[in-house]
């Protein structure tokens, strides 16, 4: 099953023109199922939450599509962990898969089991489904964040959220990659004039953003429609439903490639990413501050 195309930039332009004005201009320019659902959300009041937490959604890779279980469970294991590691314990994770892993012995993880018959990829659908379970499972006022189960959170990242406590949610702008096959580690920031060719981490890796939601339906349908784009639709969704997401101060998250089971190398889409960690390298005293901050990597 294939992701939600993205909409033109163009249009997502002239939408968000529109729906300044009114939704009503913006819906009579065709939106999207997910700009529908994003201008639904654009008419409910928003406030910082009162009592937060943050909730993961991890859909998890079916048994039959991988080649080697035990580095799935070991990856999602190492996922776990860098949440356990938290400063903030104010988080809960939601796992979503075909066959049950083995999970650590923490009621604030949850697995959920997918039985829906997908030809081909199934992830988004484990997102959508993952995302209709969020009225019960969801949090009572707080934030959600889709994530992979083989990305590393940073240690502070929750309680930098539950600090702030931003109406609309967040953003990773800046994270870190590590390329397994070389042991190199590169940084993701925003595009600067001394490197022009960089990229925030949001348009690298699809663990990038964590969107405001209680228990309301609503919340949970936006998120559904909204998982079903690639994550460099994410900001804009969140802005076009009056939920703009705020950058994280502090490097947020870790993407390793080439670990073996990879989602995006089943997919033919890790090369260019290769390149850029080559490209954007960072010298021996980060790397060591990267693995300080997360002593479960590889080598």
């Amino acid at each position: 099953m294939a992701q939600a195309p993205a909409t033109p930039k163009w249009k997502r332009a002239a939408l968000r023109a529109a729906a300044a004005l009114s939704p009503a201009l913006a819906r009579a320019l065709g939106p999207a199922p997910s700009e529908q659902a994003a201008l639904a959300r654009r008419a409910q009041p928003l406030a910082a939450p009162t009592a937060p937490e943050v909730v993961f959604l991890i859909p998890l890779v079916g048994r039959h599509h991988v080649g080697d279980w035990a580095t799935v469970e070991a990856r999602l294991s190492e996922t776990l962990a860098s949440l356990a590691a938290q400063t903030d314990s104010r988080w809960r994770a939601l796992v979503c898969g075909q066959d049950a892993p083995a999970l650590p012995d923490d009621p604030r993880i949850i697995f959920l089991p997918f039985t829906e018959a997908v030809e081909g990829n199934d992830k988004w659908r484990k997102l959508a489904a993952l995302c209709r379970a969020l009225p019960d499972h969801g949090p009572e006022d707080g934030y959600v964040m889709p994530f992979d189960a083989d990305d590393l959170l940073a240690r502070g990242a929750v309680a930098e959220m539950l600090t702030r406590r931003m109406p609309g949610g967040y953003l990773v702008q800046d994270g870190w990659l590590m390329n397994v096959g070389t042991g190199t580690f590169a940084r993701a920031a925003r595009r600067s004039l001394a490197q022009p060719g960089q990229k925030p981490f949001w348009k690298l890796c699809g663990s990038c953003a964590a969107f405001r939601c209680t228990r309301d339906p609503g919340d949970a349908a936006f998120l559904e429609a909204l998982t079903a784009h690639e994550h460099r639709m994410f900001p804009y969704l969140a802005a076009l439903a009056g939920r703009p997401l705020a950058p994280l101060h502090a490097p947020a998250a870790l993407y390793i490639l080439n670990h073996g089971e990879n989602f995006g190398a089943r997919r033919g889409r890790v090369s260019f990413k290769a390149r850029f960690v080559e490209r954007f390298a960072v010298g021996s005293e980060e790397e060591a501050r990267i693995r300080s901050a997360f002593p479960t990597l590889p080598g």
